[in-house]
């Protein structure tokens, strides 16, 4: 069940369009609540459906902990996790219900919504002649939203001549800007602000690496010099992201100093957050924000200076970014693989648009840093719940959602065994899917953190850990299986990978005490990261 709601998940983010997923009662329920909070975190639209005791089983009302066999109140469980949680009285209303949940789970700021149906609603009959009119409460507003206001179109106006007085100005795209939705518009506004542009995580994927403005991937684990720029800047302008601690850091007076900051977002909750307290809040969706920094933008006047300065600070940006070179943040000797290096490669050869999609952990982080992102790739990640055994369920749902692009899967060996079992989802329906698995015998997220805050204490990271041969266990399931254990014929495998056309696992061996770097340092001034390099021109 968690894999058909990752499933969902990944189907959503393919298409924009809510993916379904059905369980049964008791344990079925409960075992999509992983993926419905994943859903619910990340802002991707799907509808839950599932099963329930008959509706003379439930214990509502009583003290009794459970009246029917497996009922569980999955409605209650789950109401903090969803846009709107049901359970059908009436099977009348139906219809109605599953229109209204669709539309709502697509509405303004996107998520899942969940319908429980009992057990003896499931077997009657409805028609559209018998169904029942739910009411206006029930039904999505077709009313403009006010917020494209003159109010709003002032602060707009404002952000725009502070743009022109900023000798720094960055822009940061988050996650909200990488929907199928507002990908579109994401990069017609940065063509119409020309400014650069870092990536959070979950935004990795709304702009292209051969854009000249894209500076890179910022954050706890982000590219070096993108998170030197991020703390440089003197004007960001924050775009449908979070701004939570994995892209600020603990020392958010740090982050804030010297910096105008500009915070757009559909979701009001999201602006009045107290973690950043310096910041201008203009509630829109980026498709208003477009439209009305478009009318402005016509009758704009610059200072001055503005494209002087624009251009110094962007000639910067380039050379910061050639001193920094990313492969070399993964320490290993001569023969070692990196992984870093291996994924750069591979999608910079990869020439196929494609779905590049990870679990959750330290090979997460690495193909953020790394992967070589084209106009039309995408990248699917977990960001807000971080949930281990997402990737191959959101693989195969990616590949429903658009069975055209190429499917390539990042994990790593502790990830991939939380949802092993789907590997044969992928051999019933003959998916495709070329699975990249980062071995290093460990939950390395996990044991890293150990080694820096409880004295290599490696409790069930090492210790109480451990991983089987996943060439067999690949093999088992009809798939073909290739093992790196140094890098003297990486170019070779990558290109044998990519002409094939059948599903198969790249297992690249790298050491259980590997480490993810450069890393935002905790409490520090915001972008020290460590360990602490000097520039490569140095």
């Amino acid at each position: 069940e968690q894999a058909a709601g990752f499933s969902a998940e990944g189907y959503a983010r393919a298409t924009g369009k809510p993916g379904i997923a059905l369980a049964t009662s008791g344990p079925g329920a409960t075992n999509l609540i992983t993926a419905i909070a994943s859903c619910y975190f990340d802002s991707s639209p799907a509808l839950f459906i599932t099963g329930q005791v008959n509706t003379y089983e439930l214990s509502k009302g009583s003290k009794l902990r459970q009246l029917g066999f497996q009922e569980t109140n999955i409605v209650d469980m789950t109401t903090k996790i969803t846009k709107k949680s049901i359970q059908l009285e009436n099977i009348k209303q139906l219809p109605e219900i599953l229109a209204y949940l669709f539309e709502l789970s697509m509405d303004k700021r996107q998520g899942p919504c969940l319908l429980d149906i009992p057990m003896n609603l499931q077997s009657k009959i409805f028609t559209k002649k018998n169904s029942i009119y739910l009411g206006e409460e029930k039904k999505i507003s077709k009313i403009k939203s006010n917020l494209n206001s003159i109010f709003q179109e002032k602060k707009v106006s404002s952000l725009s001549k502070s743009i022109t007085f900023a000798k720094r100005p960055l822009i940061l795209f988050g996650g909200g800007c990488s929907t199928k939705k507002n990908r579109e518009v994401s990069l017609k506004l940065l063509n119409l602000l020309n400014l650069p542009v870092v990536c959070s995580l979950m935004g990795k994927d709304s702009v292209s690496d051969k854009n000249d403005l894209k500076v890179g991937f910022i954050g706890s684990y982000g590219n070096r010099w993108a998170n030197k720029i991020f703390a440089e800047s003197d004007l960001l302008l924050v775009l449908g992201s979070r701004l939570d601690i994995k892209q600020t850091g603990s020392n958010t007076k740090s982050f804030s100093e010297g910096k105008d900051i500009w915070h757009i977002d559909i979701d009001n909750n999201e602006l009045i957050n107290k973690r950043i307290t310096n910041k201008n809040l203009i509630q829109l969706n980026i498709h208003q924000f477009y439209s009305i920094y478009k009318k402005i933008n016509l009758n704009k006047k610059f200072n001055k200076n503005y494209y002087e300065n624009l251009k110094s600070w962007k000639i910067y940006i380039q050379k910061l970014k050639m001193e920094y070179p990313i492969e070399k943040e993964f320490i290993c000797e001569e023969r070692e693989i990196n992984p870093i290096k291996f994924l750069d490669r591979f999608s910079r050869l990869n020439q196929k648009e494609t779905f590049y999609i990870t679990d959750v952990g330290q090979h997460q982080m690495w193909a953020a840093q790394s992967l070589y992102i084209k106009e039309k790739d995408r990248f699917l990640t977990s960001g807000g719940m971080g949930a281990m055994g997402f990737g191959l369920p959101t693989a195969i749902g990616a590949h429903f959602g658009n069975p055209i692009k190429k499917i390539v899967l990042i994990c790593g060996d502790g990830g991939f065994q939380l949802n092993i079992q789907e590997l044969e989802t992928i051999k019933r329906n003959n998916i495709k899917i070329t699975i990249i698995l980062i071995n290093n015998y460990a939950h390395g997220m996990v044991r890293q953190f150990q080694e820096s805050y409880f004295n290599k204490n490696y409790q069930s990271t090492i210790k109480g850990y451990s991983a089987p041969n996943f060439q067999q266990v690949v093999n088992a399931y009809g798939m073909k299986s290739y093992v790196l254990k140094d890098n003297i014929d990486i170019e070779n495998l990558i290109l044998k990978s990519l002409k094939m056309q059948e599903s198969h696992l790249i297992e690249l061996i790298i050491k259980s005490d590997s480490n993810v770097y450069p890393k935002l340092s905790f409490g520090k001034k915001f972008g020290e990261m460590e360990p602490d390099t000097k520039p490569i021109s140095m």
